[in-house]
């Protein structure tokens, strides 16, 4: 049986996603390798969502140890399973809790990536209502009501919860804009739900609601829309949010301290069973968790709730249940078949069209060793770039002998960029303690 052809856009996609460093957003089903049970828990964890529960998993790795493609692996699996996803990188402007815009900021990323098996690549919300709007339509059909009514009584159950009453009005308002044809009403409920109206004076211009979604909303609004999405006939909501170690760079300690409280409403709503059709992802690193000064571990709730289990510690396995799940290292042998998958999509599916043999892949793997030790498979980030760097001299330069390139390449090892120094933490801790420079 011969190997099935991949499409160019796909490799070219993930070649030129990987050659940047970042995690391809098509066609990683091609260089997808290991993690088997890690996989298996969040695949249990996205039928807990579809038959109505919710979710909670913290992704802990390393810089470059693939959490953003892992979760990029679980998206893809969730959209298959008819969920709807919505993910966003966290950044100085894009925090989970804050006064001055920046959970408004970090909905509005996450309303914009939001994306259905149809529209993988985001900006689905507007056929995510056009579909609820047809669900409504064929109600009415079928109960002799009108659309309106059907609309209606499919909100209902929004309406009871915060935030409810104008989100129902919001939908309303854009069949309203369809029953008209009027573009621009329509539009403006989409920007409503997208939480891009600053000011409550113009939504009620627009729309005629009083509130709008703004930093003091933002979990109340996933919850909202989590409910919408599953009356517009999806199985659920998935949020994956990465790149929380934002968080545990925050300089201000009571900014770190809102956000975590932010984060153990969201892990008690779901392990509670207050939550309904959602899960919740977030990816960050093993400092930004067990920090026992900055990190979620500085919050004592939290650290009870996510700390590991002792019998799995002293047994020396991992307990997949658990709330953190800290991703498990590749080993070269999984790396060397992911080496080997990359030299398949580069030479789009056909390996005739090969440009190294196995032998090359050896001597690469063992020059890395050479070069950075077992940092080579542990963060692979830098091992793969390199990879791809070499395959696309080779693919430009088809008489190179590899063998001189490969004795050529400079492997740093992956550093994290912009850590907190102990000196940072040193100055912080004085600048939120008066009493710290005070000496006898």
């Amino acid at each position: 049986m011969t190997a099935k052809r991949i499409r160019a856009k796909e490799r070219d996609a993930i070649i030129q996603s990987l050659k940047s460093g970042v995690t391809p957003k098509v066609g990683i089903q091609h260089i997808q390798v290991g993690r088997n049970q890690e996989i298996k828990a969040l695949c249990q964890d996205i039928d807990r969502i579809v038959d109505g529960g919710a979710t909670f998993r913290l992704i802990i790795g390393e810089y470059g140890s693939g959490k953003t493609f892992f979760l990029s692996v679980i998206r893809s699996i969730a959209l298959e399973k008819k969920m709807v996803t919505i993910n966003a990188d966290l950044s100085p402007d894009r925090r989970i809790n804050a006064s001055s815009g920046q959970a408004r900021n970090l909905y509005s990323e996450l309303m914009r990536n939001i994306s259905t098996r149809s529209k993988p690549d985001g900006n689905a919300m507007t056929s995510i209502v056009e579909r609820f709007i047809t669900l409504a339509r064929q109600d009415s059909e079928q109960n002799n009501t009108s659309i309106s009514d059907a609309i209606h009584e499919r909100l209902k159950e929004l309406s009871e919860l915060v935030g409810g009453y104008d989100f129902a009005k919001v939908i309303e308002a854009y069949w309203e804009g369809h029953e008209e044809d009027n573009e621009l009403k329509k539009s403006n409920a989409i920007r409503w739900m997208r939480a891009e109206y600053s000011t409550k004076t113009d939504a009620r211009r627009d729309l005629g609601v009083r509130n709008i979604i703004n930093d003091n909303s933002f979990y109340d609004s996933l919850k909202l829309m989590s409910l919408f999405i599953k009356q517009a006939g999806y199985t659920g909501l998935l949020v994956n949010l990465d790149e929380l170690v934002n968080l545990y760079k925050l300089n201000s300690t009571q900014a770190r301290t809102t956000n975590y409280e932010q984060i153990l409403r969201i892990l008690n709503d779901c392990l509670q069973g207050t939550a309904e059709h959602i899960g919740f992802l977030l990816g960050g690193t093993p400092e930004f968790l067990l920090d026992a000064r900055r990190g979620l571990y500085s919050y004592e709730a939290l650290r009870t709730r996510l700390a590991e289990n002792g019998f799995a510690q002293k047994a020396g396995v991992i307990d997949y249940s658990s709330p953190a799940l800290h991703l498990a290292n590749l080993t070269p042998e999984e790396l060397y078949i992911l080496l080997r998958n990359l030299l398949h999509v580069f030479a789009s599916g056909d390996a005739r069209n090969y440009l190294l043999p196995d032998e090359a892949l050896r001597a690469f793997l063992h020059h890395c060793s050479q070069t950075i030790g077992d940092a080579y498979f542990r963060t692979p980030r830098n091992t793969i770039k390199e990879f791809i760097d070499l395959l696309s001299v080779l693919e430009q330069n088809p008489t190179t002998d590899w063998k001189t390139l490969i004795n050529d390449i400079d492997l740093k090892e992956e550093m994290p960029s912009g850590m907190v120094t102990d000196d940072i933490s040193e100055r912080e801790e004085k600048d939120n303690d008066g009493l710290a420079g005070f000496k006898i």
